[in-house]
This record gives C-alpha cells, sequence and structure tokens, in this order.
C-alpha cells in the first residue's frame, strides 16, 4: 500500500480512486492541474493511450475509451493547446475577425463559423474592430502566438490590408461577406446588386416613384453595389434615375438612421419610399419618421437590408432583404477548415456567391402610394 495514500477509518469504505488520485497530487494551498499522465495513471493505459482517445478516438477499443472518457470526467482533465503544438499537433481553434459585433449581422455570421467549427470539433476565438488597423495588428498578434489554425475574415472595410497582414504571416484565411474573388485564398459574398434590384423592385411595383436612397459609407463596396442594383432595378421599369435621391450617411448604425429620418423630413419634395443600406439605418428612420408622427407605410414605406432579428419585432415589422449570415459564416468554416486541415498541400480556392431574399412585412405594405 502506498504510505502517501490516505486510509479510511476502520468499518468505512475507502474513498474512490479518482478521490484518491486527487488527494495524492495536491499540496496544501495549492492546486495543481491534471495533467495527461494523472488521467494515464488512473485508467490504467499508457500515455500513448490517453492522446489516441483525444486525438484519434476511432482507433482505441470501444471498452478502453470509455474507461479513459470516465476518468478524464472525473478527474476534470482539460488538454492544453500549447502542450499539442508542442508535440505538433494540429490547433483545435478558429478565429473570427468582424466589422462590429455591436452589428447583428456580423453576430449571425459568427455564429456560422462558430457551427461549422463545432461540427468539426474545433473552438472559435471571435475579433471584433477588424477595419481597424491597429486592431487587425492585434489581432494577427493573438492569432499568431497562440498558432491558431487559420481565420474567417469579414471586416467591411480594409479586407485586402488585412488579408495581406495575413498572407504574409502564413496565416490561412477565407474572405466572408466579399464578392470579388480574391488571390490565393476562399470567398463567400452575397449578390448585393441582386438585392438591391429586389428592394426597389418591390417599392416599384408597390406605385413608389420618389425614392430615397439611405446609403452608409460610399468606400464600402457592399454599399455601392446596393445602389447599382437599385438603379438596376429603375431602369429595368422604365423610371428615370432621378427618382432615386441618394442620402450617404457616415456610419451604418441607428443613430445615424435617426439623423437621415429627421434630414428627409426636411426635404421640401418628401418621397414615398424609402431604401436603407441596412436595418438598423432603417431602425432609425422608422423613429425618427414615428416621433414625427408619420404613419408607416401609408405615409412614407420604409425598406431596409440583411434582415437581422430586429426587423421583424420593429413597431412596424420591416420589410428587409435578408442576407444569409449564417449560411455565409458556416460556408466561410468549412471552407477554412478544409484549406487549413493537417497535411493537406493543395488546395482548390473557391469562390461562393449566395443569393438575398426579400422578405415583405408591414413597412411597405400600405395601398396604393400617394402620387406625387
Amino acid at each position: 500500500m502506498d504510505p502517501h495514500l490516505p486510509t479510511a477509518p476502520a468499518g468505512q469504505p475507502a474513498p474512490p480512486a479518482s478521490s484518491r488520485a486527487a488527494r495524492r497530487h495536491s499540496t496544501p494551498g495549492r492546486i495543481r492541474r491534471v495533467g495527461i499522465k494523472d488521467v494515464a495513471r488512473e485508467a490504467g493505459v499508457s500515455l500513448g493511450t490517453v492522446s489516441n482517445v483525444l486525438n484519434r478516438p476511432e482507433i482505441v477499443a470501444e471498452s478502453t475509451r470509455s474507461r479513459v472518457l470516465e476518468v478524464i470526467e472525473s478527474l476534470g482533465y482539460v488538454r492544453s493547446e500549447g502542450a499539442r503544438q508542442l508535440h505538433g499537433l494540429a490547433s483545435r481553434v478558429l478565429a473570427v475577425l468582424v466589422h462590429d459585433l455591436t452589428n447583428p449581422f456580423f453576430t449571425a455570421l459568427a455564429g456560422g463559423v462558430e457551427q461549422a467549427a463545432r461540427e468539426a470539433d474545433l473552438g472559435v476565438m471571435v475579433c471584433s474592430g477588424a477595419h481597424r488597423p491597429a486592431e487587425t495588428a492585434r489581432h494577427l498578434s493573438l492569432i499568431t502566438s497562440h498558432q491558431v489554425r487559420g481565420a474567417v475574415l469579414a471586416a467591411a472595410e480594409g479586407a485586402g490590408r488585412t488579408a495581406a497582414a495575413f498572407r504574409r504571416n502564413a496565416v490561412p484565411y477565407v474572405m466572408a461577406d466579399q464578392n470579388a474573388p480574391q488571390p490565393g485564398a476562399c470567398s463567400v459574398g452575397i449578390d448585393d446588386v441582386a438585392g438591391g434590384r429586389a428592394a426597389v423592385r418591390h417599392l416599384l411595383e408597390r406605385g413608389h416613384r420618389t425614392l430615397v436612397f439611405v446609403s452608409g459609407p460610399v468606400r464600402l463596396q457592399q454599399i455601392r453595389d446596393r445602389h447599382r442594383g437599385a438603379l438596376g432595378a429603375l431602369s429595368e421599369a422604365g423610371v428615370a434615375a432621378s427618382a432615386l435621391r441618394e442620402l450617404p450617411c457616415p456610419a451604418l448604425t441607428v443613430g445615424a438612421g435617426r439623423d437621415a429620418g429627421r434630414r428627409i423630413l426636411g426635404l421640401p419634395d418628401r418621397p414615398t419610399a424609402v431604401f436603407c443600406a441596412n436595418d438598423l439605418l432603417a431602425l432609425g428612420v422608422l423613429q425618427a419618421l414615428y416621433e414625427a408622427g408619420l404613419r408607416v407605410p401609408d405615409d412614407i414605406a420604409v425598406i431596409g437590408y440583411d434582415d437581422i432579428d430586429f426587423a421583424a419585432s420593429a413597431v412596424v415589422p420591416l420589410t428587409s432583404v435578408r442576407r444569409p449570415a449564417a449560411a455565409m459564416g458556416r460556408q466561410a468554416g468549412l471552407l477554412l477548415i478544409e484549406d487549413s486541415a493537417p497535411g493537406v498541400t493543395a488546395h482548390e480556392h473557391a469562390h461562393v456567391v449566395l443569393q438575398p431574399e426579400l422578405v415583405v412585412r408591414r413597412s411597405t405594405m400600405a395601398g396604393a402610394a400617394r402620387s406625387t
């Protein structure tokens, strides 16, 4: 009998094996992290068997695998990512860099990447502020120091600069929310030209002929594509491009939308319909119109873009162009997992373009628009 092990008083059962192991490896006043050797000793198997259970479970007999997993659970063992990499094993973490997590669209996109990672038994590290160079540099430092397997880049601006930094550091990446094929990388985008066309076509079908496009920063390709699609719908309907007035905003936020709504109210020839470059802008416009006592859609129709969860639950449910953010994130995650798989030396990069969908709700469904 090991003299260092506690013994049970006469007449009482001995403590369970897992309890004995935990006590054997502890010192008063300090808790030592349970290691893989502890698991092997407690399960009565070799270190290699424990490693196979964690990394190649299909080659371990079911009874042995079950016993090792029971010990892992009872001891509370958590494998160290750093130790895995010291032994030459692939990282089990993906990174997602997004423009702004306060925008529900990017939250849904990150959730899609997480779904793909979870199916592959991988974890996800989410980083926000990817459009700012200083933040990108900080994120890249974290990713390389932790040897993250690869990254999904969903920065609305500065994407080319960010991709170049990842290439220099040999970090695999996939571009998300990018329609132009990227050199040396996979990408997943959404046809925003088709989305802008669908939004304005819907308004024209409802009889509107004086429209405002509340846009975000025009330096963003996504905004320009939506505007181009809107103009395409006018051309297809034989309506002059001048029927659509653009009202740029410095940001894609509710606050910027409220300001745009007040500016619309001050126009001498108030439009009958407003197409907003995203739902946050549209929600801000709705607030401004509501505060002014206007009825949506009877006095003025409003249509948004993205179809975030808040769109359906607005005071006046918002018609919106749905961009499949979660599907885009999942597709980007799957491409990244394939591209960065251990042992892969050649990978054919794919460029995937998803299609948006118009979701019609009450904010555009009044009777015939008033003529002007």
